[in-house]
């Protein structure tokens, strides 16, 4: 395989998780539609709970969120990214952040629980309080799903901060960075594009990364502009301030010359 097509799916997702189900399944339907290999949804795309409230809908492997995207999977022959569900963790409140990816056969490939959690205060910035660990339990450990197209390293929204995270991809053998989130404004109009850009140089990586979009309560928005950078830092696909899909074709054989020409992964003295 010298080259795949990946779609990011941009979502405006609630705590109604029926709605939710169906807003992501027409978008996996207009990835597949749009020649996709790969389609990926954000962070807490079956449900985005407002800031501070019980986290309502908990479930396992077998409840409705990853049930409907596994028969996505299956009925559109597709590899799914399933960006972010809340994972119920039993005789315990809180919930892991997983991110989980479905192969055509409806099979889960991998899963990861979301390590770096978002407590911080954005009010000096014009941004909220957030405080993630009050009802998320994190993860601990590093993935990198191995596929017919390469290794895909697994990631979550802040983990975009920790470049050691992405540098153990890497190491790990990853050629694609998923980084499925819900960014605030604050920080999202400022940051955003440019880690995503730094993760993909400094990794020579695809780096995929579909977001959350807009309004979801009254305390709770995402900053959106969904996008696919390539090794070299260029930006090969972005949805607008709008719910939409986007796709770029990842061209593998081009990473193999980049990363032989400019060998800067196997250089590391630190």
């Amino acid at each position: 395989m010298t080259s795949i097509r990946v779609a990011v799916c941009q979502l405006r997702s609630t705590q109604d998780v029926v709605a939710n189900l169906e807003a992501a399944s027409r978008q996996i339907a207009v990835g597949v539609s749009m020649g996709a290999d790969l389609v990926t949804l954000p962070e807490s795309f079956g449900y985005l709970r407002r800031e501070g409230e019980p986290v309502e809908a908990a479930q396992d492997r077998e409840g409705p969120i990853l049930c409907e995207i596994r028969q996505q999977a299956r009925r559109h022959a597709v590899w799914i990214l399933a960006g972010s569900y809340p994972e119920r963790i039993p005789g315990d409140s809180r919930v892991h952040n997983t991110s989980v990816l479905v192969d055509p056969n409806g099979e889960i490939a991998a899963e990861y629980r979301k390590i770096h959690l978002f407590d911080v205060d954005l009010e000096g910035a014009g941004g909220g309080r957030f405080h993630e660990s009050a009802r998320t339990q994190p993860g601990d450990e590093v993935v990198v799903a191995d596929t017919p197209f390469g290794g895909v390293g697994l990631s979550i929204c802040y983990d975009l901060r920790f470049p050691e995270l992405y540098r153990e991809h890497a190491r790990r053998g990853a050629r694609f960075l998923c980084v499925p989130s819900a960014f605030a404004p604050a920080t999202g109009r400022d940051h955003w594009e440019v880690l995503l850009r730094a993760r993909a140089i400094e990794n020579q990586a695809f780096v995929i990364a579909p977001a959350q979009w807009g309004d979801h309560a009254p305390n709770r928005s995402s900053y959106g502009r969904s996008l696919v950078v390539d090794p070299w830092g260029v930006v090969l696909a972005t949805v607008g301030d709008r719910e939409g899909v986007a796709t770029a074709d990842c061209d593998l054989a081009a990473q193999d010359q980049l990363r032989e020409a400019l060998p800067a992964l196997t250089h590391r003295r630190l």
